[in-house]
């Protein structure tokens, strides 16, 4: 029972749509509802062609009687139809519609003023705290041999920048090595050559040695210290070329590996990303390059960050957009997939014409806002809307003006007292010409009748 009374004023508007889409169907259809079951009495022209004064209830306009009375649905009394010229008015693209005082106290009609003021918005969602991509790189072996030694023993290691990571045998590099050094004790004995190209074939084979150990990660440092002392190296050190931490190890001292398989991989962890989750609607608030706090799961002073880009596609799961978010993470309090609280001041508007977002009427296809003009007037305005804030405001781009009145409340009702009045504004005009003529009862007619 009161899930109906709830849905009463959608079970109302529904009934009366239905009665009056069936009404003009034929004369014979109305007497059967108006004397059969006594929810429409249809008006009657006298002799004189006047209308009579007819009464409707305030709360189910399509209930019309030619006599004061009750309303047979809530037993309110029923109140005078006032002239149909004086109830609607055109103006501009909407129709103007009046309400008598008893009707607006029972609908409760609420209104509130067309106001600037400058709008802004605070977008909170959740971020997850990932790697940097650009600041992660992998160390692997560009040249087939046998781990002989590893420095680094464990995953969440810190290494820095120029420091020894580990240790490879191979065959090929100490032949390499051999190769080079036979080189360079050529090249020194030719220099000497009467002959310029043999000095110069010399110098171009030690040239290509040395850079064929370069191309195998041997520093120039290290490759000096071989030329210098004449002693081949069994093994070949390789060396972080930047800080961070070791976020994955994927070899075990004394393994063999191949050329280009991966060993370690390092991320630098002193900048971190933070992936935000932003909703279609809070879109137009967050742009590129504005500033964010970072509030953490556990009592600490919030960092603060930069939106560094919002990525042109959407999450098809969780139906957002991610903006990449760019935070100092000097003292290591971000960890990679934690979450955290992220605050973005939104990008507002200054001196935005603003209504309460409850006035606006939205249909799926055109957003509507009743004016109220004054005594008892309303003018249904189709509005282009704009920028929604948290606090219960929404931007008018077009379709109102400063301090103007809007409704607050009630507006279904208006916009269902709006369409009845005109339907039975409809109704009435189609008989006051001439007489209706008298039709038999509903219970002797037969059903082809009914909608003639």
């Amino acid at each position: 029972m009161n899930k109906y009374l709830r849905r009463r004023p959608f079970f109302d508007l529904v009934l009366t749509l239905s009665f009056f889409l069936l009404l003009p169907a034929g004369p014979n259809f109305r007497a059967f509802l108006g004397h059969e079951h006594g929810l429409v009495e249809a008006a009657e022209s006298d002799e004189a062609g006047e209308t009579k004064q007819l009464y409707t209830c305030s709360m189910h306009p399509f209930i019309i009687r030619d006599a004061p009375g009750k309303c047979p649905i809530c037993f309110m009394d029923l109140v005078p139809v006032r002239d149909q010229e004086g109830r609607r008015e055109e103006d501009g693209e909407g129709n103007i519609i009046t309400i008598d005082p008893v009707t607006r106290q029972n609908m409760g009609v609420r209104t509130a003023p067309v106001t600037r003021r400058d709008l802004h918005r605070t977008v909170r969602t959740v971020g997850l705290v990932a790697y940097p991509e650009s600041a992660q790189y992998t160390v692997n072996a560009k040249i087939d041999g046998w781990i002989e030694t590893l420095h680094v023993s464990r995953s969440g290691e810190s290494v820095a920048s120029g420091q020894p990571l580990l240790e490879i045998y191979s065959p090929e590099l100490v032949s390499a090595q051999e190769e080079f050094l036979l080189a360079v004790r050529q090249s020194k004995t030719l220099a000497a050559s009467p002959f310029p190209e043999i000095a110069a074939g010399a110098r171009g084979l030690l040239s290509a040695s040395r850079q064929r150990l370069r191309y195998w990660d041997i520093t120039p440092a290290q490759i000096a210290a071989l030329e210098e002392s004449g002693t081949i190296s069994k093994t070949l050190t390789l060396y972080a070329s930047q800080a961070g931490i070791v976020t994955r190890k994927a070899v075990k001292e004394g393994a063999f590996v191949k050329a280009g398989q991966e060993l370690l991989e390092l991320s630098d962890l002193s900048r971190v990303w933070i992936y935000a989750d932003i909703y279609e609607y809070e879109l137009p608030w967050v742009k590129e390059g504005q500033q964010v706090t970072i509030d953490f799961p556990y009592p600490r002073a919030p960092l603060s960050g930069k939106i560094a880009a919002i990525y042109p596609y959407m999450e098809a799961k969780t139906r957002t957009v991610k903006a990449r978010i760019e935070v100092a993470n000097r003292d290591a309090a971000l960890k990679p997939d934690m979450y955290v609280t992220v605050n973005i001041a939104g990008e507002g508007a200054d001196q935005a014409l603003t209504v309460p977002a409850e006035a606006v009427l939205r249909s799926g296809r055109q957003e509507t806002v009743f004016v109220a003009l004054g005594e008892g007037r309303f003018d249904p305005r189709r509005v282009s809307l704009g920028l929604e804030t948290d606090d219960g405001l929404v931007q008018i781009l077009d379709g109102l003006h400063e301090g103007e009145m809007v409704v607050t409340s009630a507006q279904f009702m208006l916009d269902s007292e709006s369409r009845l009045r005109e339907a039975v504004s409809k109704m009435i005009a189609a008989e006051t010409p001439a007489a209706a003529p008298a039709a038999q009862p509903a219970g002797d007619a037969e059903l082809d009748d009914l909608f003639n």
